[in-house]
């Protein structure tokens, strides 16, 4: 996998310990999805109230993993991740897998 150091990221490591212990995914392994050539990523329209939410569908060495995340500025704010079979199925269709 090729690795893109322009790239920034942040989160917040309390959410980030409650999504290992939900899901048993690390932040540091979600922000690998962003260097999938195939990634998708579409709006999350149910949680954009506030400020423009969105999701990465991405393969890592797991599977495909599916991050919600947001931009500030230059940095991509990741707010949680999980291997759902959803966010799966979208990847396999537009990707014609």
């Amino acid at each position: 996998m090729r690795y893109n150091n322009s790239l920034k990221f942040e989160w917040d490591p309390k959410k980030e310990a409650v999504n290992i212990k939900k899901h048993d995914v690390s932040f540091e392994e979600a922000k690998h999805v962003f260097w999938d050539k195939n990634r998708i990523i579409l709006r999350d329209k149910k949680h954009s109230e506030v400020e423009d939410r969105l999701f990465c569908y991405g393969k890592t060495e797991r599977g495909i993993l599916t991050v919600r995340f947001t931009m500030r500025e230059n940095v991509i704010r990741i707010i949680g991740a999980a291997y759902w079979r959803g966010g799966r199925d979208i990847y396999e269709e537009k990707n014609r897998v």
